[in-house]
This record gives structure tokens, sequence and C-alpha cells, in this order.
């Protein structure tokens, strides 16, 4: 999955909107920047891009839809240079990623283009749920940021998300049509070929077509995204992220990586409240601590892959 070594893509997504993904974008970016590398942030939230409210910045006039619309032929024309030196943004997916407006090679294109950009860093922050175009957001990444929340609504959302792009990209591995009918069956757990885990559905897949069933276990493998529990009150919220980890290669085989957790800490309203970044306003504080570490880890992981 790893791009070209001198940038690298993060998505951050999963589940329902509230976790905090848009703080987290906004502060790992700020975090990225002070260590003198180039930082581009992207707002891909559907409906509710609001990284430039975290940023203090007003709401800015060349958005994303200047290039989806072709009123800009260059994305790079539209960024935006934040007051934190090293960090820009590119901003306002009001009507990007609906499923009417992003046609295929829309969507195409500007995947194109964002990886295209000049920079170390691309944080593409994705909003909640899990429709197609997020999925495809997810998955075109060096990784795969999710972020959760402990509560038990807030887990099973990032399980859901993390089914959907694990299949959606398993789909899109295979060629045979009947390999693809069987992906969508298993998306429903009481599917009448009795599909429980991945493992029957490679085995199932195999029985039809061979190399599409190599081709998906190859893909799976590949497959390595990575957890941020958010507002994390006790040490049996830490655990949770473990507990996750585990499942996921109990159920999925999937490798997801705990790249770390963020404390509940008052002092994160308040940035919010004064519109600006947590690591500009108080750098000192125990949530801006966790978030040193989680984006030193991002900056010395390659794509992540020496983590899993």
């Amino acid at each position: 999955m790893g791009g070209h070594s001198q940038r690298v893509i993060w998505t951050i997504g999963g589940g329902k909107g509230g976790s905090g993904k848009s703080f987290i974008t906004t502060n790992i970016g700020v975090c990225l920047s002070k260590m003198g590398t180039r930082v581009i942030l992207i707002d891909a939230d559907l409906g509710g891009a609001n990284l430039h409210t975290f940023l203090g910045i007003l709401p800015p006039v060349p958005t994303l839809s200047d290039f989806i619309k072709k009123r800009v032929t260059q994305l790079h024309d539209l960024l935006i240079q934040t007051n934190i030196p090293n960090l820009k943004l590119l901003t306002g997916a009001q009507d990007l990623l609906n499923a009417a407006d992003a046609k295929n090679v829309q969507k195409r294109k500007l995947l194109r283009s964002i990886k295209d950009l000049e920079s170390d860093y691309i944080l593409v922050d994705l909003g909640g749920g899990n429709a197609l175009n997020v999925l495809d957001f997810f998955l075109m990444s060096d990784g795969g940021i999710l972020v959760v929340t402990p509560e038990p609504t807030a887990i099973e959302n990032t399980y859901r998300f993390l089914k959907s792009a694990f299949y959606r990209r398993l789909k899109q591995t295979v060629s045979s049509y009947s390999a693809k009918t069987l992906i969508d069956q298993t998306m429903d757990p009481k599917n009448e070929a009795g599909i429980q885990t991945p493992y029957d559905l490679f085995q199932e897949v195999k029985r039809i077509n061979e190399e599409d069933g190599r081709r998906m276990m190859e893909e799976a493998s590949k497959f390595h995204p990575n957890l941020i529990l958010n507002q994390v009150r006790s040490k049996k919220d830490i655990e949770i992220g473990f507990s996750m980890r585990s499942a996921c290669h109990q159920y999925f085989g999937i490798h997801l990586h705990y790249l770390g957790y963020i404390v509940f800490d008052q002092e994160v309203s308040n940035s919010i409240r004064k519109r600006k970044p947590l690591m500009v306003e108080n750098d000192k504080s125990k949530a801006a601590q966790c978030l040193k570490e989680i984006a030193f880890r991002l900056a010395h992981s390659g794509s992540l892959d020496s983590f899993n």
C-alpha cells in the first residue's frame, strides 16, 4: 500500500461523526508541521467541512468544489496558507462526496490530483459515515486512521466501517461476477451461504475462481488500518484499543494497528471555543502530550507497515 517515500497520505475516518476526527486531524497536522515537515490538511467532510474553524480561519472562498466544478484547474491553487508555518489547508467539500455529485471520473481525478500535491504529509479528514465515496477515500491512502471514542455505539460503528472498507477493497480486486456477488452477500451477517468470516469467504471464492481467491488473500494481508482512541478517561478505556485490535485479528484476520489514545481534557474544548489548535493554545496540556506521541509515531513509521 505504501506510497512514494517522499509523500505520505493519511485519511482520518470511521463510524459516525462526533468522535473528534477534525480536532485530531488539525492537531496532528500542527504537530507534524512543528517538526519542520510540510503538511497539507484536506477537508473532505461531507456537509460539515470545519477544519478552517479549528484553525481560526474564516470560511475560505476557494474550495474543493471549485476544482470539482472545473472553475480551477490545479488543486494547488486552492491551498490556503494557515498562520502556522509549513501548514496549508484545502477546504470546503460540501458537495464533494455526494454520491449523485462525485462521479467516478471526478473522484479518480481528485484522488490523482491529491497524490500529486507537493508536500511531505497529506491528512484528509473524511468526516463520519461509511458511504462508498468515503470508503474509497479511506482506501486510497497510505494509511487509513480510524478515530473512536470508548462508547459501545462508537465501537460498533467503527467495526461496521472497517468491515465495509475491507470488503470494498476485496471487491475491487476480484474480476469474476460471482466473486463480487459473494462479497456483497457476505456483508449481510445472515447470508444464505453461511459465510461468517473473511476466511470462509476466501475458501468459497477459491472454489469458484482460484485466481480471485488468491488475489483476495494477498490484498487482505496488505490491509493495515490504524486506530486512535479519543476522550479516554480510564485505564479500562485505554484497554479498548487492544481488545479491538485482537477482535479484528480474530474475526476478520485484519491487522489493526493501535496508534495510541488521547485523554479526555477540558483544555480541548477551551481551545475549540477559542478557535485555536490545542497544539498552539496549550501544548503542555495532557491531551497535547498524547497528540505529540501519536504524531511522532506517524512521522517515524514510513507508511506504518513496520508497526504491524
